[in-house]
């Protein structure tokens, strides 16, 4: 396993709420709301007393500041005791927690700690730099700036189309994977493959415990109807495009040792992760670069993959990064992506990792001692991509 047991950092519970579109089901939840019951439920499950907790270290990318972590920890009902850090890699910020967690656990200490990401895109505060204008007033902005203008800082949009020409992915080849996203995560519906992650939540007065992006009824002619969505002749539509959602999503990582004092049964045990830099024009290609070092690192190749937990943003990039690591597409995202689920920005890391534990503990029932090996990547606004590799494991020594 490469490390020794008390430095080996192991995943051994993945939950998250249901994934909603901003301003719909869970518009009323501010952040500390939707991540505070998945802290609660997966202290639960593994048994541990708040009191145990080292860190909570939790991604997130528009909200208001103030440390999200510590107030989330402390409306979950944790000790005063237990601290929080709050980590901003945008759309990365999710998974890049839970690197951080993985790598405070690697320096040692046995630590149990709490990290994933959350996105009330819904509460999110309006922003504004002051002394702006000519007398004075507030300017109003949508999204922060990523890089300085010399670089380029697209939008998300016209990135995806910069990746789309640059890397030659037609408007057919993003439709396809964009309904294939959606027929999959129907049928994870259908089959009740993400009940077990589901936190439910109540807003609104109602119990909210279902995603509500999937459809059902879209097909290859509706989908050909979309427009151009960013590029007046483009090919990225709202059809091959995620939109925005509002969710949280968390892990238990410690060392192996740990894992098999607590008494956990499996887990996903993480062998290494890495971050790169690209072209801030071409950010959506980020999760390639970072996850073919990553591969070469660990002396892996496509091939060795089992799952694949890819964020698609958008069906371009999606496509453009699958290739350059030579991943057949139908091998990702077996039960959709965020082009069904949608993207909630800093939880989004956190969801691909929730996903491969349970996609892994599913072919563990099917396949008595299979240990996949599992990769999750994510690209990042500003020209950046995160990669994570996991192998399951029974944890328990016979």
């Amino acid at each position: 396993m490469g490390l020794d047991p008390s430095r080996q950092p192991v995943i051994i519970a993945a939950l998250r709420t249901p994934i909603c579109r901003a301003n719909g089901q869970l518009k009323s939840l501010r952040a500390e709301e939707l991540l505070s019951p998945v802290l609660r439920s997966l202290l639960t499950a593994i048994g541990v007393a708040g009191s145990d907790v080292s860190d909570v270290v939790i991604g997130n990318a528009v909200g208001g500041g103030g440390n999200l972590a510590r107030y989330a920890a402390l409306h979950a009902g944790l000790p005063v005791g237990v601290p929080g850090l709050t980590v901003d890699r945008q759309c990365g910020s999710g998974l890049d927690a839970i690197v951080l967690a993985s790598r405070l656990v690697a320096a040692g200490g046995n630590g149990v700690f709490l990290a994933g990401g959350v996105e009330s895109i819904s509460t999110a505060p309006l922003r504004a730099r002051r002394n702006q204008g000519p007398d004075g007033e507030p300017d109003f902005y949508t999204r922060a700036t990523f890089v300085p203008p010399e670089f380029g800082d697209p939008d998300m949009g016209v990135a995806a189309e910069n990746v789309a020409l640059d890397c030659g992915i037609s408007r057919e080849q993003q439709d396809e994977f964009a309904l294939r996203s959606h027929q999959r995560a129907v049928a994870a519906v259908a089959a009740g493959a993400f009940a077990p992650e589901i936190v439910p939540l109540e807003s609104g007065g109602a119990v909210v415990q279902a995603d509500d992006g999937p459809r059902p009824s879209l097909t290859a002619g509706l989908m050909a109807r979309f427009p151009p969505a960013f590029v007046p002749g483009g090919t990225v539509t709202a059809g091959n495009s995620c939109f925005d959602a509002d969710a949280a999503s968390a892990v238990v990582i410690t060392s192996l040792e740990r894992a098999r004092e607590i008494g956990a049964a499996d887990g996903l045990l993480v062998l290494g992760c890495d971050t790169a830099g690209v072209d801030p024009e071409l950010l959506g290609i980020g999760a390639s670069v970072a996850a073919q070092r990553l591969l070469a690192e660990l002396d892996f190749g496509p091939g060795d993959l089992d799952l694949v937990e890819f964020n698609e943003a958008f069906a371009s990039q999606t496509l453009a990064c699958l290739d350059a690591l030579g991943v057949d597409p139908a091998r990702a995202n077996l039960d959709g992506g965020a082009l069904a689920l949608g993207h909630a920005y800093g939880a989004s890391g956190a969801v691909l990792v929730t996903r491969l534990l349970a996609q892994a503990r599913r072919i563990a029932e099917a396949q008595p001692g299979r240990e996949s090996l599992a990769l999750a990547m994510i690209s990042i606004a500003g020209g950046m991509g995160t990669a994570a590799m996991f192998q399951y494991s029974q944890l328990q020594r016979d």
